[in-house]
């Protein structure tokens, strides 16, 4: 499993390694003038996913932390549960494949029959019973202080990462009050919340004190995901959609999207905030500084 470069002046606990030589790679072409540039672009790797002896899912991914995210995607699709006892993770880099084994026989068959696509770019797929799965969830009513927000607004949009370095990817960071922890990126948004959440299977880490902060649109998938993960808060600089927005609120989760300086949108869980900071007094972003919202 590749490492990320830990940087002590963020104190993040995994950080992005935008410096990797297997995450990019440097292609030539031409310019607006005909000119010959030189440019770095995100490598795509296919990861094939078996639970047990099943072959579960293949997806398109940057080929890193391999084992988190075949934990993450397991346990967001149901598929894995707290209860499980996970005997073992083989990655085999050549084949390309992740094995996840368990002490519990599994056979999903059925539920594999069930697959639908989804808003989720990169072959984002979501089981059809999984708003089954949601009928049980109760997020605790941990608040979130606005100055927490802007505080990891703030921090994590200026931290180094894959997108400043060549774009076309999504982040997600885990965050505690105004601390970003776990900083993952993919190709697909999806991936980057099933590395998240394959990292606090493996460290079995509490989510009810935790915020989940993505690049990417607030949809359905990621808030299903958020939600099935425990995690009571889901922000964005980016927008939402319908279904997200509804799916939040059936399930109390906390939705803030438009984060961008002072301003953010709230659509669902607004019970949790606690307006302690004076958004006229929040500095606005540096425009050079500041990232976009990932579509």
């Amino acid at each position: 499993m590749q490492l990320a470069r830990i940087d002590d002046s963020t104190d993040y606990l995994i950080a992005p390694d935008p410096g990797a030589a297997r995450l990019t790679r440097a292609v030539t072409g031409t310019d607006q003038n005909g000119e010959e540039i030189s440019a770095n672009v995100v490598e795509e790797r296919p990861l094939t996913i078996f639970l047990n002896a099943q072959e579960i899912v293949t997806a398109m991914t940057i080929g890193d932390y391999p084992d988190y995210l075949a934990l993450g995607f397991l346990r967001n699709q149901g598929m894995l549960s707290d209860a499980d006892e996970i005997t073992g993770v083989e990655y085999d880099e050549e084949l390309e494949t992740v094995i996840v084994r368990t002490a519990r026989k599994t056979d999903y068959e059925e539920k594999m029959r069930k697959k639908t696509r989804t808003s989720g770019c990169a072959v984002g797929t979501v089981f059809g019973d999984m708003m089954e799965g949601l009928e049980g969830v109760a997020l605790p009513q941990t608040p979130v202080r606005t100055s927490w927000l802007y505080a990891l607004s703030a921090r994590i949009n200026r931290t180094p990462s894959l997108y400043l370095e060549a774009g076309a990817i999504h982040g997600t960071v885990l965050c505690q009050q105004d601390r970003p922890l776990v900083y993952m990126e993919d190709v697909g948004r999806h991936n980057a919340v099933d590395k998240i959440a394959g990292w606090m299977l493996s460290e079995a880490v509490a989510a009810d004190d935790k915020i989940l902060y993505t690049t990417g649109r607030l949809t359905s998938e990621m808030v299903i995901k958020t939600a099935m993960m425990g995690i009571p808060v889901l922000a964005s600089r980016s927008g939402f959609t319908a279904w997200g927005v509804e799916i939040a609120r059936e399930t109390g989760l906390t939705l803030i999207g438009r984060m961008k300086g002072s301003r953010f949108v709230c659509l669902s869980g607004e019970a949790r905030l606690e307006r302690d900071a004076d958004p006229g007094a929040v500095p606005q972003e540096p425009r050079r500084s500041g990232r976009k919202g990932a579509a």
